[in-house]
Order: C-alpha cells, then sequence, then structure tokens
C-alpha cells in the first residue's frame, strides 16, 4: 500500500484549506459539508431544510478536475456530502458569487437576473436556487427550457412558483459561462492539479470515527480486506440519512468515491460495462442511445444535485427494493463484477441480492463494475416508475419489462420485474409463465393481470398502502401492453 495521508485538502474562498481531523474538536470525517459550512461565520447562505436532498436549499457547487484536466462545475447537496468527498475539489458558495469592486458589490448574472424578475420571496430557498443556476449557467448556453427544468428540479420553492426563475435562467445562460472564476480558472486548475498529485490513500481518524478514503483500486482491495465491517459508500446519499436523519454514528467507513478505476464506461459490442463509482449523471449522459429504458429512469432518479453524486454500485450494494435501477438491471441479465485482493469473479444480479437490503457480496469484496448485455433488436424492453411527484421521489412502485415475439405475435420470452412489491426486487414468474407462449392480445393481457395481481404481497407504508401497489403493478402490464400495439 502506498504511503498514507491524514489529512483532506481542498479550495474555499480562494484558499488552501487542510483538515486535521485528529486536531479538531468539532468536526468528525462524516460531519456533512453542509454542518462544515454553516460552522463558519461567512458562509451562513447554505441554508439545512430537510437534511435528506430532498429541497435544495443547502444546493453548493464543486469544481473538479476531469480525465482532460479541466474544470467541472457540479451542483450537489452539501446535506448529504461527508466532508472528505470534497477532497482535492473547489467549493463554491452564494457568497463567492458576488465580487467587490471598490466599494461596489456587483453580482453574479444569475443573482442579478433573480433580483430583476422576482424570483424570490421569502428568501430561504434562493442561495439554493442562484446556486443551481450558477452550475446551469457555467454548463449550458442558451439551454433549452428542459435542461433548466431538470437543473431546478432539486430546488423546492413555495413561494414564486417556477417560471420568473425560469426566466433568469434563459436571460442569465447567454454568456457562454464567462464570468470572474472563468478568470481565475486557470490558477485553480494548478492548485487542484497539485492536490492530485499526492495519490496516498486518506486514513481519517477520530475518537468516534475512522473515514478511509483509498485513492487507487489496489488500495481499495487491501483495505476492504483489513476493514471487512467498514460500511462501504460511493456517493453516500443512502448512508449519509443514517447519521442526518437517525442520528448514527458509523465507526468505519471506506469511501470509493476518488478511485479512479471504478469510475469507467466501457462499450464493447455485446456489452456496456460500467465502472460502479462513476455517478449516475454520467451514466445517463452516456446510455440514452444504446439503452433508452435505463435512460428513462435516470431522468427521474433523484434530482440532479443527487446524480452528481450517486452511483449504480451504491444503488445495487444497497439492494433497497426500490432502487430505481434494479428491475432495469434484472431485466436485461446484468452481471456484477466483484473483486478481492486475491479473486474476480462475475454474478447475475438475480443471485447477487438475496434479501431485504442484503447481497451476496463478501467482506473482502468490491463491486468493481456493472456489465449490461445488449439486447436484441427484436426485443422490446421499457421501464417505469410510479411516485407522488414526477420528479425527486422515491418509487411506489416500479417496473421493468423485457418481451420477445415470433411472427405471429406470440410471446417468444418475457421477463416481468417488479420494486416495491416485496422485500427485494423480484420477477413476476407466474406470470411470466403464464404469458409464454401465448398470443400476445389485450384478451391474454388481461388474463395476466389477474394473475399478476395476487403474485406479490407487498406492505402499506408512508409512501401507498398494499392495495394502490397491487393495482398499480396490475395496471403497469396493460400500459406495457398499450405501448408494445
Amino acid at each position: 500500500m502506498t504511503a498514507t495521508s491524514h489529512h483532506i485538502r481542498f479550495i474555499l474562498d480562494n484558499q488552501l484549506v487542510e483538515l486535521d481531523f485528529q486536531q479538531s474538536e468539532n468536526n468528525r470525517p462524516s460531519t456533512t459539508l453542509l454542518n462544515y459550512l454553516r460552522s463558519l461565520p461567512s458562509h451562513k447562505g447554505v441554508k439545512e431544510g430537510c437534511a435528506e436532498g430532498d429541497c435544495g436549499a443547502c444546493t453548493v457547487v464543486i469544481a473538479e478536475l476531469n480525465s482532460n484536466n479541466e474544470l467541472e462545475y457540479k451542483a450537489l447537496d452539501s446535506c448529504l456530502v461527508f466532508l472528505p468527498m470534497i477532497n482535492g475539489k473547489q467549493i463554491i458558495t452564494v457568497e463567492n458569487l458576488e465580487q467587490h469592486i471598490g466599494k461596489d458589490i456587483q453580482l453574479h448574472p444569475v443573482q442579478q437576473l433573480m433580483v430583476e424578475n422576482n424570483g424570490s420571496q421569502c428568501g430561504y430557498c434562493t442561495p439554493g436556487i442562484v446556486m443551481s443556476l450558477f452550475a446551469l449557467y457555467k454548463n449550458h448556453h442558451q439551454p433549452e427550457k428542459e435542461v433548466i427544468e431538470d437543473s431546478l428540479t432539486g430546488n423546492l420553492c413555495r413561494c414564486t412558483g417556477y417560471k420568473p426563475i425560469i426566466e433568469a435562467a434563459k436571460q442569465a445562460c447567454i454568456h457562454h459561462g464567462k464570468d470572474h472564476f472563468s478568470d481565475k480558472q486557470q490558477e485553480v486548475i494548478l492548485q487542484l492539479l497539485n492536490l492530485k498529485n499526492d495519490n496516498s490513500s486518506i486514513f481519517l481518524s477520530h475518537t468516534e470515527q475512522l473515514y478511509i478514503l483509498p485513492q487507487n483500486l489496489k488500495d481499495a482491495l487491501e483495505i476492504r480486506k483489513q476493514y471487512p465491517n467498514a460500511v462501504l459508500i460511493g456517493g453516500a446519499t443512502d448512508t449519509a440519512l443514517r447519521q442526518t436523519k437517525k442520528g448514527e454514528i458509523i465507526p468505519q467507513i471506506i469511501d470509493l468515491s476518488q478511485v479512479e478505476e471504478l469510475k469507467n464506461i466501457e462499450i464493447t459490442n455485446k456489452s456496456i460495462i460500467i465502472g460502479s463509482a462513476i455517478t449516475l449523471e454520467k451514466i445517463k449522459s452516456a446510455v440514452e442511445k444504446p439503452f433508452p429504458a435505463l435512460f428513462k429512469i435516470l431522468k427521474v432518479f433523484g434530482s440532479l444535485q443527487i446524480r452528481n453524486i450517486a452511483t449504480m454500485g451504491g444503488n445495487i450494494g444497497s439492494a433497497s427494493p426500490i432502487g430505481d435501477t434494479l428491475p432495469f438491471l434484472i431485466a436485461c441479465k446484468a452481471l456484477i463484477k466483484l473483486q478481492s485482493s486475491d479473486s474476480k469473479r462475475l454474478i447475475p444480479i438475480e443471485d447477487f441480492i438475496i434479501g431485504y437490503r442484503k447481497t451476496a457480496i463478501k467482506t473482502d469484496e468490491l463491486i468493481v463494475a456493472i456489465e449490461i448485455p445488449f439486447i436484441h433488436e427484436n426485443h422490446i424492453l421499457k421501464s417505469y416508475k410510479v411516485s407522488n411527484r414526477k420528479d425527486l421521489d422515491i418509487s411506489t412502485v416500479s417496473a421493468c419489462f423485457r418481451l420477445q415475439l415470433n411472427n405471429n405475435k406470440e410471446v417468444e420470452d418475457i421477463i416481468i420485474v417488479y420494486g416495491g412489491m416485496a422485500a427485494q426486487t423480484l420477477r413476476a414468474k407466474q406470470t411470466e409463465a403464464f404469458l409464454s407462449g401465448k398470443t400476445w392480445n389485450k384478451q391474454t393481457v388481461e388474463t395476466a393481470m389477474g394473475i399478476l395481481y395476487n403474485e406479490f404481497s407487498p406492505i402499506s407504508d408512508a409512501r401507498s398502502d398494499k392495495e394502490y401497489r397491487k393495482l398499480a403493478c396490475r395496471n403497469l402490464l396493460m400500459k406495457f401492453w398499450n405501448e408494445t400495439n
């Protein structure tokens, strides 16, 4: 294993900040970026609204180097980000947007246009909205309305509605991202390159916690073997809630968010291979053409802020029965690539998830990649998500259907997968067996709906009662039939 470091370093307010958690009384490694910023006298603009990534009041922007050593700007929910995850990055908050020119204050274009369009009333959510617009400004020139709306799905506003905010975005994003940050871009790149050159794994010790941030796959595998009981995280959008909502302090954490070998996407003639630690937003951009069904699900997976840090490895590893990607992956017969310091193995996802939030991963293994075979061109593949809100909501019921018909419109092969209907994502095998060999028509599907209605025994919870889930499950099959005729 390479030499180890015991501190993290990042840029804030154009200054290099170094945190040593052994010397800190106020911060443990899993302190969130939100709480750290609010502990500072000059960063009260970031607000806590929900502490679970649902409201966007805590939105900040990070600037990090991409593979070409260029700066990428990403909006994210600081309430879900543990401090070590910002190692080697620049943090930008609403306080950094304005410029002081002599005695005058010059607002950033997104701030000025929010003012001119009356985009703020009570003001509590405004800093988070402004930061989402800032990320939009840096990444898009004259964006379409759909792009603007997607950038704002993670920001809830109960005062203005969104029309003046959308108008402010349209008027602001006409400068190709040019602003006072552009003037210092090369300076920031050099600073981040200096931080990047330190490739040593980071061990952060605190009286309550050990937080390990490996910088390469070899170290990560050795660390996993040495600390088999540590909680693994990629983006921590699920794990962070154990702390922010339940007050749990996790004793040992292995954070894979900076292992570059886990962030690749490889497309072969047979499959697409997705690194376990690449963000869902980058996956979304890569799969629109080869896998439109996955693209459709990722479009409504949380918000842009969440997709900018969440990973497919995390969505699979958490084994939640309502994990949005799981029905699609099962329908596609995806394979999970597992690796330890001594061995590698490939396991079908149906065999990997073995119960409620339980998987077949061994205590010395990591999920390194997910391989999704391309489906044959004569197969129909569609995914669906039923939730109380269209955007930024947890699934009540999710589904994916894969269908192959012969020339007589008979079902040659069908896979039906549901999330939210049992303790784990499952195939509706009784319904599949009934439909196999049958003519794909409305009468056959209506009969299958009766079988499907009784195939699962879902529970009632805060999102829905069990009867609604059974009806939604059944009706999605008819929706699929309607869309295939």
